[in-house]
């Protein structure tokens, strides 16, 4: 019965979202996502990392800072969350209406020869 009520409500508007969905899942997405948005970011600072090995610290601060303030940047920004949301609440009923998980809807389903 509450399958169907959430499925009535096409409109992601009017869908209610649980505490831990608001506060972990969502903004978990959102790192995700502004990883791949900072990816060359990201990766100059996983290639001075490599490069500097336990000097790091010191070596790596300005890709560090380059990173953080890309990461932040997307973090804060309520129209990203909201786009996150979107997404997430799309995930979620797509899951209530098929029962199959997001990531193994996915993958390619093996083929019999």
């Amino acid at each position: 019965m509450r399958i169907m009520a959430t499925m009535e409500a096409t409109n992601t508007d009017e869908i209610k979202l649980r505490h831990v969905e608001t506060d972990v899942l969502i903004p978990k997405m959102m790192r995700e996502k502004a990883k791949e948005r900072c990816a060359d970011k990201v990766e100059a600072f996983n290639h001075c990392c490599k490069d500097s090995g336990f000097f790091m610290v010191f070596k790596c601060r300005e890709e560090n800072a380059a990173l953080k303030e890309c990461l932040t940047l997307h973090y804060k920004d309520p129209t990203f969350f909201e786009e996150c949301k979107q997404e997430y609440i799309r995930e979620k009923l797509e899951f209530e209406r098929t029962g199959i998980p997001t990531k193994n809807r996915t993958q390619k389903l093996p083929t019999s020869m």
